[in-house]
């Protein structure tokens, strides 16, 4: 029986959701046993052992000199400052309330592409980042009570903003390498500049239960290696602005994992923060898309009133 390709891309999309869901939860499992440090340098440990076996099977390009540096900073955003603060921020967070807050880095994106870039931001933009913002600030009340705020469950924020600024990085650095190729080398470094934790880690590991230990190895291969292989796969077939509207669908089924694996609650006020958020971030890539249709309507006018003049 020959499998159709859009079933294919529908289940590679599915996996993709599924995996990137289960990374609070095995996160907040995994702190059970391991300190953050020693669990995002465990996770990745795994993740490289995993893409290297990737990147011998598939035979992928050596990076150039001159880009190392580039790798080493995007493992750096996207790996080590990314999930060591995701880390240390979950500690003071429910794992449904961490994943809604870790997909508002479009909105520190495009933050960044202001401040730092210059790009100009629409007044429609400049909204839907203070609508974000105020949706992110409903998640953290809502998840602990106003009055139980602890101060390192602001680090999933900056969890979100060093993966905001990683993409504004990445879109600077695509093109030299295809995808596949840039995820080894930005785990790779993130890796490496993660070893900084590795004292103690051995003894961190024979002390952990089996629970704690099976829930990081399914970190270290799905979330972190087999996740981005199926993205890779959905890329290259789909264009990005309509694979990415799938990705707005992890908060909701990381928050039914909880539920279920963790025994959270779901609680009305997360609720209505992650509908504010993600709802922030669809009205900007919605606008995104809005302008470059007005852009290829104004094009095809303008071919056909060339066409008549002829």
């Amino acid at each position: 029986m020959k499998i159709s390709p859009l079933f294919k891309q529908v289940l590679a999309t599915a996996l993709v959701i599924l995996c990137w869901a289960y990374s609070p939860v095995g996160i907040h499992i995994g702190l059970e046993g391991y300190s953050p440090g020693h669990l995002a340098l465990l996770r990745f440990l795994i993740a490289s052992v995993f893409m290297a076996g990737i990147a011998l099977a598939l035979n992928i390009s050596l990076p150039r000199w001159r880009d190392l540096p580039w790798l080493l900073v995007l493992g750096f955003f996207a790996i080590t400052l990314h999930h060591v603060s995701l880390n240390y921020g979950q500690q003071g967070l429910s794992a449904g309330a961490s994943s809604v807050l870790a997909q508002s880095a479009p909105i520190f994106s495009t933050l960044i592409a202001f401040f730092w870039l210059k790009e100009p931001v629409s007044g429609w933009r400049w909204g839907c980042v203070t609508l974000g913002l105020v949706g992110a600030l409903l998640v953290v009340v809502g998840d602990r009570g106003l009055g139980s705020i602890q101060p390192q469950c602001l680090l999933v924020l900056l969890a979100a903003f060093s993966w905001g600024l990683y993409f504004v990085l990445q879109r600077r650095f695509s093109g030299r390498y295809g995808l596949l190729t840039t995820v080894c080398y930005m785990v790779w470094g993130g890796t490496l500049l993660l070893l900084v934790y590795a004292p103690g880690l051995d003894r961190a590991a024979v002390q952990a239960s089996w629970r704690v230990n099976l829930a990081v190895l399914l970190l270290g291969l799905f979330p972190s290696a087999l996740a981005y292989l199926a993205w890779a796969y959905v890329l290259a077939r789909v264009e990005v602005s309509r694979a990415s509207i799938a990705m707005y669908l992890i908060p909701p089924v990381a928050m039914l994992l909880a539920a279920t694996v963790l025994g959270e609650t779901l609680r009305a006020g997360v609720v209505v923060g992650a509908a504010v958020v993600l709802g922030s971030v669809i009205a900007m890539q919605l606008e995104g898309r809005w302008r470059r249709g007005r852009s290829k309507v104004a094009g095809e006018r303008l071919v056909n009133s060339d066409e008549a003049s002829v």
